[in-house]
Formats: structure tokens, C-alpha cells, sequence
């Protein structure tokens, strides 16, 4: 291994060189700190990219290297501090003292003319190398690093490269980061998405694989969450204006009020400015961290019409202790090999601070410093320690960096075959990258700040802050730390939100509001599940809540009430003597008893006139008596069923009208019988034919309905129940037949009476006689068997309750049909023409 490593270093050298000689000198912007270990830093210091960063595949422009980027110098010293905290503490690295060597990485492409000079120790400062990197400040910076270093395994520990793919470890085995991958940043920001029922959310995105891999990650985490983009918008480089009107047209046109956003800030600030022109100052901005802090937006008066409110994911800040007074105490007498110091100084005061021991040449412009100057009082992005975030990452770095040391140099395994005492143990001059790369993976320290610190492969475990831009009285833009984001938990205080619509109101952003109470939501062809209709749930279906995809059944016995949000109990329903149906029938039925019992109280009265005495009157007061009970047996169908009125009513029903039937039979028996009788030899027939065998004859037709009834009633007998297979609001309460077997036995010997009755009335209706009553019969019985024919497909085919009113009808219609045509005639002569009730009239031919 030592041969190969000396191979690479050699190469390395050489590959210096022909570099040096192409791209020109190291820079002399750098710092630098002798030690025992050297901890290499390449920082770019110059000015941002022209347009749009960070990039993941392709180096960015730069503007020329001739400015110095004060929060950037601020990365720097936060390196220096950290590394003077570590050798101050003697817990940590004990007896080893910790040096630095950083260099401005800006127009060195990506950093590799100062990765050379590091690992080759041909710093002007000094010749030391280095064991591990830090730096990189963009993901493609960090690519090209650690592919350079691979080989040669020196780590690299980035503060900014967040491209996901930086944590392929087959690909980057020798590169970390104390920054977090946009992966999660992108699931941060869907979470926030569903947290505030966002479901329709433009995006605008660079045109690059930071903004492509953002968006497809935030489209992951809310894929299933009912969280759908109206539109992506690309902002490339070739065609920047173009893109930024055409992504602020989009934005205007739709109506999604919700807009994300992951891109450089120079790209943003061009985006809103175009917004403001196009008075579009309602939306709400959800930012990514590439532009969520910038100074340059706040700071910008003019986006506040359209920047408040913006909610964004950042990284995470964190207080580092002395820090801010180690910066304020800078001066460049103390530190006079500190160009970059002196160089701020110049900027900053606009006065040289005099002659330094430092090969630089001073501006001859600028006047000498007084010696007063300093940066005690100065308010200064440079001193600004409120909020450090990337300063903070660089501090992790340094502190991830020292353990590994720590470990390494401590033998932690020394129960290992081949570190078998202490002798074997590394020391400080002879490191060797891999081994320091080996112990990176396995850091686990506590910061001085109480945070337990590891890696997972390249990453630490994701950590955010959540920021909101809030409008100040004088009208400017502040940063108001709002939540936080710790792995998979979001931390959020909802109260301290100001939204872009200047209220505590959470901007609404759907495609179509949620479907009310007693709706669901039904997709729409061709476009996302977002965007649908809402179709009002079906009889029976309820939703009770809103934005239902689907609307449940209600149980059997539950009927959705008329909003279609609830499942209630269906009402019984019965025919019931208090509806005006049911009034109905019982007064057609008390009339039909009331009509029946007046032609009774008549015949009595003229019992002894012979239209009275013709063909048994004892039959005919039976046969009245019987159409009574039939106009009284429908009131029992009428009311609430219960198990006696089930039972009663088939049993009343049939029974009376076989009792009816069975007289009208009888009569017309005898009939047939008194005209035979008066042909020659048939004077015996009579005999078989007198009152008591008519009376027989009755009652034998009658019990065998009664039979029929005691069989049914005992073997399966009518019961109340509820009439589930009809759905609605109602449930009927009905009387079961228990056994159709009988009812049809029932209603078929009824039948085959009647018929019977109807045969012989009919061949009987021309016998000779001046009052033929087989005549009334044959009309009456026509009517009978009509209204029952056509009872059984009415019956059948009647819903709930009708069907209780079609038995009642025929009952009723059947019942008056027998009443008026044979009695109708009879009460006519008695009251009306009393002298056609003579025997010589009625025997008249």
C-alpha cells in the first residue's frame, strides 16, 4: 500500500504541474496556521455564479475572482475558530495541535489547483499536507473532489454539497457532508404541503438536476396524499428572461395560490420582480434553502409586496459560543499574514492598515489606517452571528474531522491483530488518509453544543429550520424562525405564521374546494385526482365528511336522512287509521256495515212480505250478516300489525267470505231445486233441499274453511315483520304469510265456490219467474270473481303498504258488489214499490 500511495503522490505531483503551468499559480488568498495536523480548506471567496446554482453537473460561470464575499470569509474563520476551540480543549486531541491551510477555490475549477496544492504541501505557508479536505461549496465542486481524491482516499467534508447523488458511496466513498441532501429538504417541503391540505401547488424549478431531482422527490413524498401540481415551470440558463416571463404568465393564469419554488435567488428575485409588474402579489411561496435566507431578498424593499409570507425550508442555525467575539476581534496587527483580513479591511474602512511583514502590495489609493478602526461596534454581515448556518456547518466539519483523529490517534483498535501495542498506533507525521477516512465513518460525538453528531454513509440525519418572511411596520422584510424539521418529525408553531395574505388565515390552494357533507368526489377524465366533481351521495349512501371519495352504505334498518350526512332509523311504516288513505277505506267500510245493517233492520221489519220470505229468508239474514263481517274484517288490516291482528285478519277475511259465498251457493241450489221439483216426477227433489239442509250445507262449506285456517294458524301463522327488501327512508311493518301454501288455500277455495256459484247462478238465471234472484246472483258473483282476478297481479306488483290497501280494496269492492246487486233491487220494491211485493206478482211469468 505504501508503494502505491507514494505512486499516486508522485503522479499527483506531476499531474501539479502540468495543471499550474495551464490554469497559473496557486492563489494568494488563503490562511493558513501551522500544527502538528494539518486540516486542509478550500472556500470560494469570489463572487456567486452569474445565474443559476447550485449545479450538479456542470462547473458554473464566475464572475472574475477580483471581490472578496464577506459571509463567505465568514466560512473561513469559522474554520479557524473551530480548530483554535479544539486545540484549547484537552479532552480532545491531547499533546496534538491542529493546523489549518485554507485557500480562496474561486476560477480554480472546482477546486482542484487548491486540492493539489493541499495534498502536495505547496502552500506558500507552509509545506505540511493535509489529511483531509473541507470545503466544496457546490455539488459539482464536491463530485469533482472527491473523484480527484478517491483514489488517493482523502476525505472530503463538504458544508454545501447537497446533490442526492453525492451519497452514492460506490461512486464517493471518501466524501461527507455536515449539510443535509436536497432529498430531504424536498420531503420537508411536502410535508408542509399536506400539513396545510395543499392539494394544488405550482412549481417552478431550475433547469438543472438540482431543481429535476428536487421536484421528483417532492412528487414521491406526496404521491397518495392527494397533493397534485397544477404546473412545472423551467428556468434554464440559454433562455433565462424568456423562461422567468413565461413561468410568471403561468403562474398568473392558474389558479393554484400555492407556489414552489427551487432555484438560485438571483433567479427568484428576477421571477418575483416579473410578478410585481404583473401586480400578481397573492400567492404564497414555499422556498428551498438555495434562496430562503437571502440576504439579497430581504434586503430588496421592492419584493415585499410579493415576498411576505414566503414560507421556506433552511438550513439549520445554531449558536457557536465566542464566536461572535473572536470576530469582532480581529484586526489585521494581530494577524499580519492574514490577506484576506487586510483585504476586508481595505473595503470595508477604505484605508490601507499600514506596512505587514506579508508580500502583498498595498493600494496606493488608500490611505493609511488611523489604528482606531475596528470591528467591535461594527453591525456587519461579517460579524452577524445570530443566525449561522453554513458557519455552523463548517464548525461540524472541523469537530467531524477531529474525532476521527481522536479515534485514530487514540488506537481504538488495538485489539486487533496487527495493533497489538500501543508502539503500533498511529502518530500525528505518519497518517495515512485511508485510515482517517475509516474512522470518519465511524464518528459519534457530542457537539459542544449538546447535539450528538454522526454520519449515516455521506450524511447526517436531515435538520432543518423552517422559516417565514414577516413584514415589518416600516414595511421591510424580516426572518422569523417559525419550526424545525428533525428527521421524519416537523416541529411547527402554527401562531407564529404570517401568511401571504397578511392574516393568520392558512391560504387555500385546490383545484376544486372539498366536496361539502352528503357529496363524493368523482374524478374528472384527463386531469389529476385534485381537480373533480361532487356528486350528491344516493338514497341510502351518507358521507360525513368532508372531501369523501366515496359515500357509505347506511346498515339495514338505517336510511340516510334528506343532507345525505347521516344514517338514521327508518320510519315504520303501516297503513294506519290516522292517514288519509287509510280514513278512506274505514269510512268506505263503516259505510259499507252501516248500509249492510239498514237493509238488515228493512228486511226484518217486512220479514213477513213474501219478497223477504222468497228463497229462505233465514238464508238471507245470513248472507247479510256475512257481508257485515266482511265490511269489518278489512278495519283489522288497517293499523300497526301485531302477532294477534296478523293471525286474525286471513283467518276473519277468509272465513267470512266463504260463509258469504256459501249462502249465495245455497240460494242458487235452491233455486235450481224449486223449479225441478215442479216437473213431473221430480216432487221428491225438495225434500233433499228444506231449510235444515240449506243450513248444513253452509255450515258444512264454512268448516272446511275454518280447517283450512286452524292448520295454517298453527303450522305457520302470519307474523309482523319489517319489509327490509324495499329501501328508502320507510320500513314497512307488514303481516308475513308465514306459509303462502295457505293463503293460497285460502283465497283458491274462496275461488272455487265463487266459480261454483257463478256455474249454476248462471244456468239458472232464465228460469221462468217474474223475480229471478239467480239472476242478481249471476251479476254479483261476476263482479265478485272480476275484482279477485284481477286482485293477484295488483297484489303482487304493490310496494309496502299498498299492499294492504289492494287486499282491503277487493275486500271492500267485492263486498259492495254482493250488497247492491242482490239487495239493491229487493229494497227497491219493499220501500218504493210495495205493490210488486204480492206472491202473484213475484210468481208471475
Amino acid at each position: 500500500m505504501s508503494g502505491r500511495h507514494l505512486g499516486l503522490r508522485v503522479g499527483l505531483r506531476v499531474v501539479q504541474t502540468v495543471m499550474c503551468s495551464q490554469w497559473g499559480a496557486p492563489s494568494t488568498r488563503s490562511l493558513s496556521h501551522d500544527g502538528d495536523i494539518v486540516i486542509g480548506g478550500l472556500f470560494n471567496l469570489g463572487h456567486e455564479p452569474l445565474l443559476i446554482s447550485p449545479n450538479y453537473t456542470t462547473l458554473p460561470h464566475y464572475n472574475p475572482c477580483n471581490g472578496l464575499r464577506h459571509v463567505r470569509l465568514k466560512y473561513m474563520y469559522a474554520m479557524a475558530f473551530a480548530v483554535d476551540e479544539i486545540n484549547q480543549n484537552s479532552a480532545l486531541l491531547p499533546g496534538v495541535r491542529l493546523g489549518y491551510n485554507v485557500f480562496d477555490s474561486c476560477g480554480q475549477h472546482g477546486g482542484i489547483q487548491g486540492a493539489l496544492s493541499l495534498i502536495g504541501g505547496q502552500s506558500s505557508h507552509c509545506g505540511q499536507t493535509v489529511q483531509v479536505i473541507i470545503g466544496a461549496d457546490a455539488s459539482v465542486t464536491g463530485k469533482t473532489l472527491s473523484t480527484f481524491l478517491g483514489p488517493i482516499s482523502v476525505p472530503v467534508i463538504s458544508h454545501l454539497a447537497s446533490c442526492p447523488c453525492l451519497s452514492d458511496r460506490n461512486r464517493y466513498a471518501n466524501f461527507f457532508r455536515t449539510i443535509p441532501s436536497d432529498i430531504y429538504q424536498a420531503r420537508a417541503m411536502a410535508w408542509l404541503a399536506i400539513r396545510f391540505h395543499w392539494t394544488w401547488i405550482g412549481a417552478v424549478v431550475a433547469n438543472n438536476d438540482y431543481g429535476h431531482m428536487a421536484l421528483k422527490a417532492f412528487q414521491e413524498e406526496v404521491q397518495g396524499k392527494g397533493v397534485c401540481l397544477a404546473f412545472a415551470e423551467t428556468l434554464g440558463r440559454e433562455n433565462f428572461k424568456r423562461d422567468v416571463r413565461n413561468a410568471a404568465l403561468t403562474i398568473q393564469a392558474s389558479n393554484a395560490r400555492v407556489i414552489l419554488i427551487f432555484a438560485w435567488y438571483t433567479v427568484v428575485r428576477q421571477l418575483l420582480l416579473e410578478l410585481i409588474k404583473m401586480n400578481v402579489t397573492d400567492r404564497q411561496f414555499l422556498a428551498s434553502e438555495a434562496w430562503s435566507t437571502s440576504d439579497q431578498l430581504l434586503q430588496n424593499v421592492a419584493l415585499s409586496k410579493v415576498g411576505g409570507g414566503v414560507l421556506g425550508v433552511a438550513i439549520r442555525s445554531s449558536t457557536i459560543p465566542g464566536f461572535e467575539n473572536y470576530l469582532r476581534t480581529l484586526h489585521p496587527s494581530h494577524r499580519p499574514h492574514d490577506e484576506l483580513l487586510r483585504e476586508f479591511w481595505e473595503q470595508e474602512f477604505g484605508c490601507s492598515p499600514g506596512s505587514t511583514q506579508s508580500t502583498a502590495i498595498p493600494k496606493a489609493s488608500l490611505p493609511a489606517c488611523s489604528g482606531t478602526e475596528s470591528l467591535e461596534d461594527l453591525q456587519h454581515a461579517l460579524t452577524d452571528t445570530s443566525q449561522l448556518r453554513v458557519a455552523y456547518n463548517v464548525y461540524l466539519a472541523v469537530y467531524a474531522a477531529a474525532h476521527a483523529l481522536h479515534r485514530l490517534l487514540s488506537c481504538p483498535d488495538r485489539d486487533r491483530p496487527h495493533r497489538n501495542n500501543s508502539s503500533n498506533c498511529s502518530i500525528p507525521k505518519q497518517i495515512k488518509p485511508i485510515e482517517l477516512l475509516q474512522h470518519l465513518n465511524n464518528v459519534n460525538f457530542t457537539t459542544p453544543q449538546g447535539e450528538m453528531f454522526y454520519f449515516q454513509g455521506a450524511d447526517i440525519p436531515a435538520k432543518y429550520d423552517l422559516i417565514n418572511w414577516q413584514k415589518t411596520p416600516d414595511g421591510s422584510l424580516k426572518l422569523v424562525l417559525i419550526g424545525q424539521v428533525d428527521g421524519f418529525d416537523l416541529l411547527l408553531n402554527h401562531s407564529a405564521i404570517q401568511w401571504s395574505t397578511g392574516s393568520n388565515q392558512i391560504p387555500i390552494s385546490v383545484c376544486t374546494e372539498s366536496c361539502p357533507l352528503g357529496t363524493r368526489a368523482a374524478s374528472r377524465r384527463g386531469e389529476p385526482v385534485c381537480c373533480f366533481d361532487c356528486i350528491p351521495c344516493g338514497e341510502g349512501e351518507i358521507s360525513n365528511t368532508t372531501g369523501s371519495l366515496n359515500c357509505e352504505q347506511c346498515p339495514s334498518e338505517f336510511w340516510s336522512n334528506d343532507g345525505r350526512t347521516a344514517c338514521i332509523p327508518q320510519e315504520l311504516d303501516f297503513l294506519s287509521f290516522n292517514e288519509s288513505l287509510g280514513i278512506t277505506l274505514t269510512t268506505v267500510a263503516v259505510s259499507g256495515a252501516l248500509v249492510t245493517t239498514a237493509v238488515f233492520v228493512i228486511f226484518l221489519c217486512y220479514r213477513h212480505t213474501p219478497m223477504v220470505r222468497a228463497n229462505n229468508s233465514e238464508l238471507s239474514f245470513l248472507l247479510l250478516v256475512s257481508l257485515k263481517l266482511c265490511f269489518l274484517c278489512s278495519l283489522v288490516f288497517i293499523g300497526r300489525p301485531s302477532v294477534w291482528s296478523c293471525r286474525f285478519q286471513q283467518a276473519a277475511f277468509g272465513i267470512s267470505f266463504v260463509l258469504c259465498v256459501s249462502c249465495l251457493q245455497v240460494k242458487t241450489i235452491v233455486v235450481l231445486a224449486a223449479f225441478r221439483s215442479a216437473r213431473p216426477g221430480a216432487g221428491e227433489l225438495m225434500r233433499w233441499f228444506g231449510p235444515s239442509q240449506q243450513r248444513g250445507s253452509v255450515c258444512f262449506f264454512t268448516s272446511i274453511q275454518i280447517i283450512i285456517c286452524v292448520i295454517w294458524l298453527s303450522i305457520s301463522p302470519p307474523e309482523p315483520r319489517r319489509d327490509l327488501g324495499f329501501k328508502g327512508s320507510k320500513v314497512t311493518l307488514e303481516c308475513a304469510m308465514g306459509s303462502v301454501v295457505g293463503f293460497a288455500l285460502i283465497l283458491g277455495y274462496i275461488g272455487l265456490l265463487a266459480c261454483t256459484c257463478l256455474l249454476l247462478a248462471f244456468l239458472a238465471r232464465k228460469l221462468p219467474d217474474n223475480f229471478n234472484e239467480a239472476k242478481l246472483i249471476t251479476f254479483s258473483m261476476l263482479i265478485f270473481c272480476a275484482v279477485w282476478v284481477a286482485f293477484v297481479p295488483a297484489y303482487v306488483s304493490s310496494p309496502g303498504k299498498y299492499t294492504v290497501a289492494v287486499e282491503i280494496f277487493a275486500i271492500l269492492a267485492s263486498s259492495y258488489g254482493l250488497l247492491l246487486c242482490i239487495f239493491a233491487p229487493k229494497c227497491f220494491i219493499i220501500l218504493l214499490r210495495p205493490e210488486r211485493n204480492t206472491k202473484k206478482h213475484l210468481m208471475a211469468r
